[in-house]
């Protein structure tokens, strides 16, 4: 339950028509599993308790009294229990039947929730239940009775759900529920599974909310139709679980009340007037429960949550995004007449992808590639390797290629400058980036060119740029790309080019370490890997999009990474770097509140137009003093 966590369950119980108390039995049983599962919302389908299809039996007293006497004891077996249990019975009060559904938890009836969108069909036996609430006796025990019920929890108030019978369930809800639970009874026909799926994520993105639907099943009437027992958990428009249409079980999966709170913080709200007619029903989960530590996550975290798992959307995005990055390169040349594009070509992920971009930028525009001018700027640390490869690169896009070796002009820059060229330190470093940004944008005068910068989202969020070096340029068609992105799509276009000599370079580039290559080698070998310095990208990626998206707390971040890694670091190795992505994280802001423009590919960027609206001297105590609380736990 921590961190904002909450396990919900849709059921369709294997029943006999008209034996409520068979059907109870086989309840009571995935009650017990549900609560030793650590289930908190345990949803059964419409009419569980009797079944869907008992036809005019509904008119028989015997069966009304036998499924109020069942929801009756089912309240009382949930007396020592947490989960909270949602299961449909026909209810009779003053007369007139309703298709209705039980709320209990702890051995407490919390509300009986009634269907107001009658099918025709059904309109036989039910009539509409209101929708304002009214109090109504059952069994002794006074509860709210109708549509507009809202169940919030007192010790967890970002869980607030609220009831809906039938798959059609289109009255406007509550705006403050983030959980939808929706029990239904719709036969299966072709296409209705298909049907389900996209009704259920709709509401559940349009809401906002976690939605959980159990689908009648097993045991209902096969005299005109079947019932697949299709149940579907969804949060925010995606499928967490889902059981295929006549497996029959109990799925479960968390619905991260967080991630819907803060995308919830981002949308422009008005008062739902609709909120004014709901009464409100508290419940409580014990402290146990609430502190829960040992709560592990069932549903799977994405250790590349920038990137599609589905491998036709991991596809797709990648030529989405190469082309918006070369739109936004073409629309720049076009507005500025240029023919001439200018990126110093070192051998890495970055600049090989920038390269590509500019590649199917002059491709739209029809021009001739010998105006993308490619310049390798040999320095202290540049590898034969990557050398190699960015010559080869721009042969393979036809691209002019400049050699101008920038040894002699950074050495003449530390006797000016009084640097001791054997003091490796950040200014031995430095000094050779901004050397090669002078000689592109001199260059660009030149030749009436526009530099293109390389840096990638990932970088700019870790400050590892040159302020003025790198860091400048033109315009910058990587700086919304995150690092793990820039490899997939370098990867992409090696496995999809007709160009064999470009894909053989890609692929050696692919498997070439990440390196700024701004100290002396070792042999031939370079003596800097980024990923030392900084950590892993592929944390570093995980960590920016969880902050940047959603706004988690260093804690749950650091647990998301924990259940995404288990297999790959440990976690020492993740509180180390997470402190280190804070603490570079806040301090760096000033390079990004003047960075270059750059097409933006998704919601996250951390331009200062339109995307990160942060101060450059914000400070970064308070989420790591929280980590160094966990460093102290351990």
């Amino acid at each position: 339950m921590k961190h904002g966590f909450i396990r919900i369950a849709a059921a369709s119980a294997n029943i006999r028509l008209a034996d409520c108390t068979y059907n109870g039995v086989q309840i009571r049983d995935i009650i017990d599993r549900a609560e030793e599962d650590k289930i908190r919302l345990l949803v059964f389908p419409e009419l569980s308790l009797t079944g869907y299809t008992c036809g005019d039996l509904f008119y028989q007293d015997t069966l009304l009294n036998q499924a109020k006497e069942e929801v009756n004891q089912i309240k009382d077996y949930t007396d020592d229990k947490e989960v909270i249990v949602v299961l449909g019975f026909p209810y009779e009060c003053d007369g007139v039947l309703y298709n209705t559904s039980a709320v209990i938890q702890r051995g407490k009836l919390l509300g009986l929730v009634a269907k107001t969108n009658i099918d025709s069909h059904e309109a036989r036996y039910f009539s509409r239940g209101p929708e304002i609430a009214v109090k109504v006796d059952f069994m002794g025990e006074e509860v709210y009775f109708g549509s507009k019920l809202l169940f919030e929890c007192k010790n967890m108030p970002d869980f607030i759900f609220e009831v809906g019978i039938g798959i059609n369930w289109i009255k406007q809800c509550s705006s403050k529920a983030t959980v939808i639970a929706n029990i239904s009874a719709s036969e299966e026909v072709i296409g209705r599974a298909d049907y389900r799926r996209q009704y259920v994520e709709s509401q559940s993105m349009g809401l906002t909310c976690g939605y959980v639907y159990a689908e009648a099943g097993q045991g209902e009437s096969t005299t005109n139709s079947v019932y697949s027992g299709h149940n579907l958990i969804v949060e925010d428009g995606v499928i967490l679980k889902e059981s295929e249409p006549f497996e029959y079980k109990l799925i479960y999966s968390e619905i991260d009340l967080g991630k819907l709170k803060s995308k919830r913080k981002r949308l422009t709200r008005t008062t739902n007037q609709n909120d004014l007619d709901y009464v409100s029903i508290p419940y409580y989960f014990s402290k146990e429960v609430i502190e829960d530590k040992e709560y592990k996550l069932s549903r799977r975290i994405n250790p590349s949550p920038f990137i599609p798992e589905d491998d036709k959307e991991r596809e797709r995005m990648c030529k989405d995004i190469i082309t918006i990055q070369a739109m936004g390169l073409r629309g720049r040349l076009s507005h500025i007449g240029s023919t001439c594009a200018i990126i110093g070509l070192s051998g890495g992920l970055d600049s090989t992808l920038a390269l590509l971009v500019m590649d199917r930028a002059f491709d739209m525009l029809g021009l001739d590639k010998k105006g993308i001018l490619a310049v390798t700027m040999p320095g202290f640390g540049t590898s034969d390797r990557t050398y190699n490869n960015a010559r080869s690169l721009a042969s393979s896009l036809g691209a002019t290629t400049m050699e101008i070796a920038i040894r002699d002009a950074v050495r003449q820059h530390f006797k000016d400058i009084g640097q001791d060229i054997d003091n490796h330190d950040i200014t031995y470093e430095n000094s050779q980036a901004r050397e090669r940004t002078q000689i592109l944008m001199d260059l660009a005068n030149m030749h009436n060119g526009l530099v293109i910068g390389p840096g990638d989202m990932s970088e700019l969020a870790l400050g590892w740029t040159t302020y003025n070096g790198d860091h400048m340029s033109m315009y910058g068609v990587n700086s919304s790309v995150p690092k793990t992105v820039v490899r997939l799509l370098v990867e992409y276009v090696a496995n999809t080019t007709d160009n064999k000599g470009l894909s053989l370079v890609l692929k050696d580039i692919l498997d070439t370490p990440v390196s700024p290559e701004l100290l002396p080698l070792r042999g031939k070998e370079v003596s800097q890997r980024t990923e030392d310095f900084v950590g892993p990208y592929l944390l570093n990626d995980f960590f920016m999009y969880y902050i940047l998206q959603y706004g988690f707390a260093p804690g749950k971040i650091y647990r998301l990474a924990n259940e995404a890694f288990e297999e790959e670091y440990s976690s020492e190795e993740i509180l180390k770097w997470l402190k280190v992505f804070y603490k570079r994280f806040f301090s760096q802001q000033y390079k990004r509140s003047c960075l270059p423009d750059g097409p933006k590919i998704s919601d996250l960027s951390v331009s200062p137009r339109g995307g990160l609206v942060m101060p450059s001297d914000a400070n970064a105590y308070l989420w790591l003093e929280e980590l160094n609380k966990l460093d102290i736990q351990k």
